[in-house]
């Protein structure tokens, strides 16, 4: 992972613990809602007007988005539509892509993740990331959980810690008697849950997952999809997919991405619509989303 510099003689911010915001200065603080006797939910995110670049053309554009706390979130929409560089934007794995820029304004828990005090590692740490593929280390199932505690500085009780990140993963009872084995040997489907665990050490808030069934067999995607649908109970799930079955079993909450044409004549991403899921697929509201979920384009 690359910091990002931060302009001289300021100290990095640290972020707010999970699920607690920080009152910065220039950084507006939550709002009260006008009837306190309705329990709103939690905004993590709030992204207005993000767009990216990548070497100067244009790939993503104007998305207005906002997460909510203990949900799922998917993004759908056909490939090339943006929906995995918009995913990066919320933990800033575009600042790795030589030649992406970012604009607009990402707030996590009211707090611009692109502000020129943040620091970059630090909200990766915040904000975990799954991959399409499982990625395991070459080395123990033990040593790829402690993997991360062990970098962050978290080394107090670390059996216990990696016992509880393999327990959230749905992973334990199954590798409990050969932590010292290469995590090679596991299955791809274990090997995923793996990598979640490994997201899930050092403490995050949120779990980005991009496509993270795409390269399983059926079993294994109806056991991470379960355990989706576990982990919202003390995170925010965001997920990137392809299979509209598995948004509308799963999400709470759905965001529709295609594309239009670019300021070069060149394919752009844009967000469509947001809505609870339920409406996504019953009722939508614009006649793009209608007909890509209904299988008409896609």
């Amino acid at each position: 992972m690359v910091e990002i510099e931060a302009q001289p003689d300021a100290a990095p911010t640290q972020m707010a613990t999970r699920g607690v915001p920080l009152n910065v200065a220039g950084v507006a603080t939550r709002t009260a809602p006008t009837d306190l006797s309705v329990e709103q939910p939690e905004l993590v995110f709030d992204c207005r007007e993000i767009g990216v670049r990548y070497n100067g053309v244009r790939a993503l554009r104007d998305v207005n988005l906002q997460i909510r706390r203990n949900a799922v979130t998917a993004l759908i929409g056909p490939s090339g539509c943006g929906k995995s560089t918009f995913l990066r934007c919320l933990n800033r794995m575009n600042d790795l892509i030589p030649g992406a820029e970012v604009d607009g304004v990402c707030l996590y828990h009211d707090e611009d993740l692109y502000g020129p005090n943040i620091d970059a590692i630090e909200v990766r740490k915040r904000i975990g990331m799954v991959f399409q593929k499982p990625n395991p280390f070459p080395k123990s199932i033990y040593d790829n959980i402690a993997f991360g505690p062990r970098v962050v500085g978290l080394k107090d009780h670390l059996d216990d810690r990696i016992e509880e990140a393999l327990r959230r993963a749905a992973l334990w009872d199954e590798v409990k008697d050969r932590l010292k084995e290469g995590a090679l040997s596991l299955s791809g489907g274990q090997q995923q849950r793996l990598c979640i665990a490994r997201a899930l050490a050092v403490e995050p808030d949120v779990i980005l997952m991009d496509e993270p069934c795409s390269a399983l067999d059926p079993i294994s995607t109806a056991a991470i999809e379960d355990l989706m649908t576990s982990l919202k109970t003390d995170y925010t799930v965001v997920i990137v997919t392809h299979n509209m079955q598995q948004a509308a079993r799963v999400a709470d909450t759905t965001a529709f991405f295609s594309t239009d044409q670019g300021e070069t004549g060149t394919r752009c991403g844009v967000l469509i619509e947001v809505a609870a899921t339920e409406k996504i697929f019953t009722k939508p509201e614009n006649e793009r989303t209608e007909a890509y979920v209904t299988g008409r384009f896609g």
